[in-house]
């Protein structure tokens, strides 16, 4: 198919065959797998998926892409029959749950909205076994970043309190058409079986974390000043002139929980 690429749906297609390769190998998927794809696009992960899985779930916002596979996957797939279910769906708005329990959840995320669909993906983590993303190389990092680094931040909290995650693989702009102008990263992402550090409120922790980040060269006793004083922070023992990026999960889900 001779498809433009849309800048308005963030859209580079993967086409390294080598990459595409390794990519499907760290996924591993099983025939009996539960597994959705977000942004299918041409195909590049989806036709390998396809010859591994009994079924495989497709979610594409774009018209002239789910026209293009409607006819394109009617054929078998390298002599196997194809089963293949079209969600013509925005995956920030998509409810994940819909498809039932242990989902494995795949995709070439669209740069510019990846961090949402992190954060919605977290609402739906219940129904989730895991997660393999390929993404801007820069977000991965600032994913699996640890404390006291300069890539450390509110998305690193917020997804370490629920997942586990491991980067993978680097991806040069050219195996992708057309080039996006960053490197690129495939990361795993696996819930918690049982979470390492319990907030008792969940909304609460994430309030927390947001007003810490809020302005993170300022000290936590300013970021913070509306939520925890100076006796909050001497019974937490946490020093109130460090900044966000030096505390760990588990320091905010401390503070989350003393404040509850």
């Amino acid at each position: 198919m001779k498809h433009i690429a849309k800048k308005r749906f963030g859209q580079n297609f993967l086409t390294d065959q080598a990459v595409i390769n390794s990519l499907v190998d760290a996924i591993s998927p099983k025939s009996e797998d539960l597994m959705v794809e977000i942004g299918p696009g041409l195909g590049a992960l989806t036709k390998p998926l396809l010859q591994r899985l009994n079924m495989l779930h497709v979610i594409e916002v774009d018209r002239d892409i789910i026209a293009w596979m409607e006819k394109e996957y009617v054929k078998p797939v390298n002599g196997k029959k194809v089963a293949i279910t079209i969600h013509n769906a925005d995956a920030l708005k998509f409810d994940f749950t819909s498809l039932g329990n242990n989902l494995r959840v795949t995709g070439n995320l669209p740069y510019n909205i990846s961090t949402p669909i992190l954060f919605h993906l977290l609402d739906n983590v219940s129904t989730i076994t895991d997660m393999h993303f390929m993404l801007q190389k820069e977000v991965v990092e600032r994913m699996v970043a640890s404390p006291s680094t300069a890539a450390y931040g509110r998305l690193s909290v917020m997804l370490q309190y629920r997942l586990q995650m491991d980067y993978l693989i680097t991806v040069p702009p050219e195996a992708f058409e057309p080039a996006p102008k960053v490197e690129s990263a495939f990361v795993r992402c696996v819930p918690h079986a049982v979470l390492p550090f319990v907030a008792k409120d969940e909304d609460l922790f994430a309030k927390v974390v947001l007003a810490a980040f809020g302005q993170r060269r300022k000290t936590l006793r300013n970021t913070l000043k509306e939520l925890l004083n100076d006796e909050g922070f001497t019974a937490l023992n946490i020093d109130s002139q460090q900044r966000a990026e030096n505390l760990a999960v588990s320091d905010f889900v401390a503070i989350a929980n003393y404040l509850s």
